[in-house]
């Protein structure tokens, strides 16, 4: 959602990176096209103006005017502000053992996604250990208890309904007294989206806030409300006291700096961000990686977490012994290839990477490497485990039960020949792959060291770039040598 963003702020602040010494000039001119760069991305324009005053007199400050390398002291600061625009540190969701049920009422828009995201948190919960109720309080929409029943059966919550009963605090009471019973952490009330100006909706809401006195209100807000998002935060605001946020749709094409705003208008943290329709697509916010990665910088942290979210730790712990003794062969390239995949592709693998960002990855990839696992699957077991057996006979097998050609199969054993020697040069690889714990700064370190700059170096060996099937390519003829 912020690659529009990115891409601007990356372009202001590379002026200032190249400079051997900072003036008031260079300065003024680079936080231009940063407040140009907030405003395009639907940054609120007093919250914009008062970001860009903040740098600009932080850069101009004695340590960063006599540092040996200003330029990057002035991005460091653009970081750190752009951390705490969004919120210092991570925000907790209120949890009171001694207090149970803790109660989480959802609120929002009409079609912010609220029902999905209350099972998101559900299973959230779950993987957290906490037993959850998911209540239903929307009476209006047609479907949406039948929608979060069914939800509530993917993720293995309770769920609580009374389908004839109008009275949404009486539902709510009854369902925290059930949660009661069956001795539940959680009681997350779902209610219905409403109309920013429809007042008796939003006085019902105050009415099931006093009723059933929730630990926290966190508002549902869509991250590509535009301008609108930071009105709607307020209204809500005002009404109930919010206690936080959740950004849905951060998979999407939206600008998206308006929904940061929302932050410093509330003063209410971002609790957590959804990164796509599927239940398990639900992160906790984290500001200081959010800014890294708007930046440019990458997310190495939130990376190693997804992967070892994801991985077989005994599979992790055979695959990174087969790495160091150099055993990498084609059954091991497949399971990651399905590990990327299980992660969200290669391209959300990309964002999180130093430089990953600056990279133009489309679907075509995608298909690519489920070409790749086509190849590898008409191998056999001698072929997986020493892919030099592979002469041109059987390259010819393996192409028909693929649905390839032969010198697209020839190009990928190629590609995988490449990946290998790469993973054996930069002990980067390994890490990621097994799951290891990584040092971010470390790691940063390991991809500047490698021979191309940022992510790039990575990619040229290991992006396939398969030619068509059945192109009419032929390789340029040797020419003769005169005797």
């Amino acid at each position: 959602m912020f690659e529009t963003l990115t891409d601007r702020l990356h372009e202001a602040l590379r002026k200032l990176r190249g400079v051997a010494s900072l003036s008031e000039s260079n300065i003024s001119d680079a936080m231009q096209d940063v407040r140009t760069a907030l405003i395009d991305a639907d940054v609120n324009r007093e919250i914009a103006d008062g970001f860009v005053e903040e740098v600009r007199k932080a850069c101009l400050g004695e340590a960063v005017l006599k540092s040996i390398t200003p330029g990057q002291m002035a991005v460091k600061i653009v970081n750190d502000k752009l951390t705490e625009f969004m919120g210092t540190s991570e925000a907790e969701i209120v949890h009171d053992p001694a207090n149970k049920p803790n109660v989480v009422m959802v609120v929002g828009l009409h079609g912010g996604g609220k029902t999905t995201t209350c099972a998101k948190i559900a299973l959230n919960f779950k993987k957290r250990g906490w037993k959850t109720l998911l209540t239903a309080c929307d009476i209006y929409r047609p479907a949406a208890i039948d929608q979060l029943e069914i939800l509530a059966d993917q993720t293995g919550s309770g769920f609580y309904a009374e389908r004839n009963n109008a009275d949404v605090c009486a539902i709510a009471m009854s369902a925290i007294s059930k949660a009661v019973c069956e001795n539940d952490d959680y009681v997350i009330v779902d209610t219905a989206g409403r109309l920013q100006i429809d007042e008796p909706m939003v006085q019902e809401l105050v009415k099931l806030k006093k009723a059933i006195r929730p630990s926290e209100i966190l508002l549902v807000a869509d991250a590509a409300l535009g301008q609108q998002a930071v009105s709607v935060a307020s209204h809500f605001h005002e009404a109930l006291g919010i206690t936080g946020i959740i950004l849905t749709k951060l998979d999407g094409d939206a600008r998206g700096g308006a929904a940061l705003s929302i932050r410093k208008v509330t003063d209410c943290p971002i609790k957590f961000v959804g990164t796509g329709e599927k239940l398990e697509e639900l992160e906790v916010f984290h500001p200081d990686r959010m800014a890294s990665r708007i930046l440019g910088m990458g997310d190495i942290v939130s990376l190693v977490e997804k992967a070892a979210e994801d991985l077989d730790k005994e599979d992790a712990k055979k695959l990174q012994e087969r790495l160091k003794k150099n055993e990498f062969d084609f059954d091991d390239f497949l399971a990651q290839l399905k590990q990327m995949r299980r992660m969200g592709g290669l391209a959300s693998i990309m964002k999180m990477l130093p430089g990953g960002s600056t990279l133009s990855l489309d679907g075509g990839q995608e298909d690519e490497f489920r070409r790749m696992e086509a190849i590898i699957c008409s191998m056999n077991k001698k072929e997986r485990a020493n892919p030099d057996l592979i002469d041109m006979s059987r390259r010819k097998r393996i192409a028909k039960g693929s649905g390839t050609d032969v010198m697209q199969v020839s190009h990928m054993i190629k590609q995988f020949t490449n990946l290998r020697k790469m993973m054996k040069q930069s002990g980067i690889f390994s890490k990621l792959m097994s799951g290891a714990n990584l040092d971010r700064d470390a790691t940063r370190a390991d991809l500047a060291s490698m021979p191309l700059p940022g992510i790039s170096g990575m990619t040229r060996g290991f992006r396939p770039s398969f030619p068509a099937r059945g192109s009419n390519y032929t390789p340029p003829k040797k020419k003769r040598k005169k005797h």
